[in-house]
C-alpha cells in the first residue's frame, strides 16, 4: 500500500503542454479520480505515474520513493486500460497468470493468486475460456483480475468502463467501489464521465487544458465549485449560467438577469455586496429549479416566468428546457408538472443554492 505524490509535474509534447505544474497528494488507500474533457491531461498524468511517459519537469513519488527514473515494471503499480489488452490465444487463467510467470513466481503461488482474484471478481467459471468467448463485462473483469493478482501498491485505471453498455457500466462501477473497499489499496482512476467520478471517488481532481482546476470530495465540488469550469462540469445536467448584474433596490440586493430579477439570500449578501453594480455570472442547478405548485417546503424561492421549449419525461422527473428572454436553461421538475412546449410556466429558483462567478476571472464569488 502506498501514497502517491505529484510534485510540480509538467509534460510537454513539442509546443503542446499536456500537463502544467500538477501538484497533488494522493493518500494511502484513497480512491482518487482524475476527471475532465478529452485532451485535458488526465490520461497523460496517469501515464507519467505508470512510467509510460517521461517527465518534462517535476517529481513523482510512490510512498517515499522517487520514481522519476524507475522502469514501469519496477514501480509496483498495475494498470487497467480502456482496451482490455487480453492475449487472444491464451485462456483467462493464463492471461491472469502471465505477469506472475514473467516474474518467476512459484507455480503454486500463481495458482493461489489467480483463483483468489477470480473468486473476488466472480469469474471462477471462466478460467478455461478464451477472450473471444467472453462478453465485454467479463473481459473487463479479467483485465482487472490480471492487475489484482500482482498485489500492487497502486492500481491505475484508464477509462476502463467506456467500452461497456450503460447498464453494465453502472453495475461495474459498483463492483469497482466494492473492490476498492475489499482490497484496501490506492486507486487512481481516469474518466471523462463525471457520474463515474461522483459515484466512486473519495476525492476528485478536475482538470482542464493541462491544469488542475480543483481537487476535493464529490459533495464539496458539487456544492462549492471553485470556478465556472468546475461548476459546469460537475453535475448532470450541467449548471445553468446567466449573465447578470448585482443591483440594489428598495433595500434588497438582487441578481438582475435582464428578463428576471431574483433576491439574494441574507446569508449571501455579505459576499455579493462588494460586487454591487458589477456584472457576474449567475448559476443555478437544474435540480434547484422547481415548477409551481410543486415547490418543496423550506427553501427560499424566487419566481421566474419562462416559456417551455421542450420537455423530456424521465419517469421520476421531467426535464424542462425553457426560455427566459433569449436565454435557454434547463429545469428538473416534479413529474406531476403538466407543462407543454410553447406554454408559459412559472418556475421557482431555490436561491439558497445559488452560485455567482466573476465574469472576468471566472472564480466563484458565491
Amino acid at each position: 500500500m502506498a501514497s502517491v505524490t505529484y510534485e510540480h509535474v509538467s509534460k510537454r509534447f513539442g509546443d503542446v503542454v499536456a500537463v502544467n505544474d500538477l501538484s497533488i497528494q494522493v493518500a494511502d488507500k484513497e480512491f482518487l479520480v482524475f476527471v475532465g474533457p478529452s485532451g485535458c491531461g488526465k490520461t497523460t498524468s496517469l501515464r507519467l505515474l505508470a512510467g509510460l511517459e517521461e517527465l518534462s519537469e517535476g517529481n513523482i513519488y510512490i510512498g517515499d520513493r522517487l520514481v522519476n527514473d524507475v522502469a514501469p515494471k519496477d514501480r509496483d503499480i498495475a494498470m487497467v486500460f480502456q482496451s482490455y489488452a487480453l492475449y487472444p490465444h491464451m485462456s483467462v487463467y493464463d492471461n491472469m497468470a502471465f505477469g506472475l510467470k514473467l516474474r518467476k513466481t512459484p507455480k503454486a503461488e500463481i495458482d493461489r493468486r489467480v483463483k483468489e482474484s477470480a473468486g473476488i471478481l466472480g469469474i471462477e467459471s471462466l478460467l478455461d475460456r478464451k477472450p473471444k468467448q467472453l462478453s465485454g463485462g467479463q473481459r473487463q473483469r479479467v483485465a482487472v483480475g490480471r492487475a489484482i493478482v500482482r498485489h500492487p501498491a497502486v492500481f491505475l485505471f484508464d477509462e476502463p468502463l467506456s467500452n461497456l453498455d450503460a447498464k453494465l457500466r453502472v453495475q461495474t462501477r459498483a463492483e469497482l467501489s466494492k473492490l476498492h473497499k475489499r482490497l484496501g489499496t490506492t486507486f487512481i482512476y481516469v474518466t471523462h464521465d463525471q457520474v463515474e467520478a461522483m459515484t466512486m471517488a473519495t476525492r476528485i481532481a478536475v482538470m482542464n487544458n493541462g491544469l488542475l482546476q480543483q481537487v476535493d470530495t464529490p459533495q464539496i465540488l458539487y456544492d462549492k465549485p471553485g470556478n465556472l469550469f468546475v461548476a459546469g462540469f460537475i453535475g448532470s445536467p450541467s449548471m445553468n449560467f446567466f449573465d447578470a448584474t448585482i443591483v440594489e433596490s428598495d433595500g434588497k440586493l438582487l441578481v438582475d438577469g435582464g428578463s428576471f430579477r431574483v433576491e439574494v439570500p441574507d446569508k449571501k449578501k455579505g459576499t455579493l455586496l462588494p460586487h454591487k453594480g458589477k456584472e457576474v455570472v449567475f448559476g443555478i442547478r437544474p435540480e434547484d429549479i422547481h415548477a409551481k405548485p410543486y415547490v418543496p417546503p423550506g427553501i427560499l424561492e424566487a419566481d421566474v416566468q419562462a416559456k417551455v421549449d421542450v420537455t423530456e419525461l424521465m419517469g421520476n422527473e421531467i426535464f424542462v428546457y425553457a426560455l427566459t428572454g433569449n436565454k435557454s436553461f434547463i429545469a428538473r421538475v416534479d413529474p406531476r408538472c403538466r407543462a407543454r412546449a410553447g406554454e408559459q410556466i412559472e418556475l421557482a429558483f431555490n436561491m439558497d443554492n445559488m452560485h455567482a462567478f466573476d465574469q472576468k476571472t471566472e472564480i466563484a464569488i458565491v
